[in-house]
């Protein structure tokens, strides 16, 4: 395989297993099983398995961004932007491999003293939270910018302890009410 390919194979089977299983049930043994590559190979490209988690979050953070903005294009007001991102969320809680938010997970993994891990989720988190103040910048309403992240959040767990999408529908009348 070429250096990119293996590369991009590690990430591959070690996104999906961080995220299906947790990152402290997910060995470095079983990325390297399940990716089919040799160990040498995996630290050719990652030197610890937190560096293999901060890649892995970076790229999902990126990837979380461009929906969120992407699922805004097609609206023009900020009402209707804010509530497309809300759309969007009952599409991810309903998909049958949906178990919770990716960032959400990992911290709850994670000591509170790994500031390294808890800057890159708070720095997706942030990217979400100024995604919103600027849909709401035109009407002047970005101080509910916050308050939107928070729904969102409990968007994402709550949907995971209850396997429903009812707190989308509810999180959808609440923003509704808040612009």
């Amino acid at each position: 395989m070429r250096t990119n390919a293996v590369r991009d194979q590690i990430m591959e089977t070690a996104s999906r297993l961080f995220y299906t299983q947790g990152y402290n049930n997910t060995g470095i043994n079983q990325i390297i099983e399940e990716a089919g590559i040799a160990k040498a190979s995996l630290y050719q490209h990652f030197s610890s398995k937190e560096e293999l988690l901060i890649e892995y979050l970076e790229l999902a953070g990126l990837r979380m961004t461009d929906m969120f903005q992407a699922a805004t294009e097609a609206h023009v007001s900020p009402a209707d932007k804010v509530i497309a991102i809300f759309d969007l969320l009952d599409q991810l809680v309903q998909r049958k491999t949906y178990n919770g938010c990716r960032f959400l997970n990992i911290i709850s993994e994670i000591s509170m003293e790994n500031e390294r891990v808890r800057d890159q989720v708070k720095a997706q988190k942030d990217s979400l939270r100024n995604l919103f103040a600027e849909i709401l910048k035109p009407v002047r309403k970005e101080s509910l910018a916050d308050e939107l992240y928070l729904l969102v959040e409990a968007v994402f767990i709550s949907s995971k302890i209850y396997g429903q999408a009812w707190p989308v529908e509810t999180a959808k009348r609440m923003v509704q009410k808040l612009m």
